[in-house]
């Protein structure tokens, strides 16, 4: 198997060699250390990067980043099958992320739910700034 460098797989991969290095240290690639103690990394982190990148795209987070790649196999890329169980993992988070955004979306103009009567809506949405009482933020957009 075709070992490439640091700069190969950050030209290839799109990010900065610190990215690299970085992914790395929170477990999300693996390198292998030449006797000069340069990294080298196998072929299948190409396609890791780019599932992360994706992922950090769309507001996945890095730990479940990982913790769907630790459920791969090591030094080769995935098969579909793999990918499909992987990725079904985070359907249901960003089904809720764009149920959440569509609702943002759609009334923003209108309110910003936070409780704080600063439109006009407010006084219609939030009479006598009853989300007060359920804490601090934007109570009508933030989960729990």
């Amino acid at each position: 198997m075709r070992e490439l460098s640091v700069g190969e797989v950050a030209r290839r991969g799109g990010v900065a060699v610190s990215a690299l290095h970085f992914y790395e240290r929170k477990g999300l690639i693996r390198s292998l250390r030449t006797s000069g103690n340069q990294r080298r990394f196998s072929a299948d982190v190409l396609r890791r990067i780019a599932v992360i990148r994706v992922a950090q795209r769309v507001g996945i987070p890095l730990e479940a980043v990982r913790q769907a790649f630790a459920t791969l196999p090591d030094e080769r890329m995935p098969t579909r099958d793999e990918w499909a169980t992987m990725s079904a993992a985070w359907r249901e988070e960003l089904e809720g992320r764009i149920s959440q955004l569509i609702n943002l979306k759609d009334k923003l103009a209108d309110c910003i739910g936070c409780g704080c009567l600063s439109l006009t809506a407010c006084a219609l949405a939030n009479p006598g700034d009853s989300l007060a009482s359920e804490g601090g933020g934007p109570r009508r957009w933030s989960p729990g």
